[in-house]
């Protein structure tokens, strides 16, 4: 059903946007940075966050790290990772293929500006063997995110 979500998303929105599915896991930055041939940066990491009473999804690329001191300021408050279970509740995507194209509820996006080192960047597709290509700012329009700056 995710990686149909997804499908359909880009069917919608960009039906240049290839998904692209293997047959092997790709659930962790680095086995989707080997299957794929590229840095681990360059894997935009999807990462389930609640804040408050809100959850927000934050893209950053792959190696990045959060800065709890600069989610707090841009935020407003601390954050704390989703469960596996609210991960999959709340955005319709398994853990290791969460993005943030075709979700099971309307969620607020943000992009880290670590994405902008890379001239593409592939986030996963809602499942756990299946990515897209997609320029970060390509990403941003599509999924009317705001750019932030909270990782290390």
């Amino acid at each position: 059903m995710s990686l149909q979500s997804v499908r359909q998303f880009f069917a919608d929105h960009a039906p240049d946007v290839e998904v692209i599915e293997l047959g092997q896991s790709t659930a962790t930055v680095a086995l989707a940075a080997e299957a794929h041939n590229v840095a681990p940066g360059q894997i935009a990491k999807t990462l389930s966050l609640k804040i408050k009473d809100e959850v927000i999804l934050v893209v950053a690329k792959g190696d990045a790290r959060l800065d709890n001191k600069k989610l707090k300021q841009t935020f407003g408050a601390k954050a704390r990772m989703l469960s596996s279970d609210e991960v999959v509740t709340v955005t319709g995507h398994p853990v290791g293929g969460v993005c943030p194209f075709g979700l099971e509820n309307p969620l607020a996006i943000y992009c880290d500006i670590s994405l902008r080192e890379y001239a593409e960047v592939l986030p996963a597709a809602g499942a756990i063997h299946s990515a897209v290509r997609i320029s970060p700012e390509r990403m941003a329009e599509l999924t009317k995110a705001t750019w932030v700056d909270v990782c290390l």
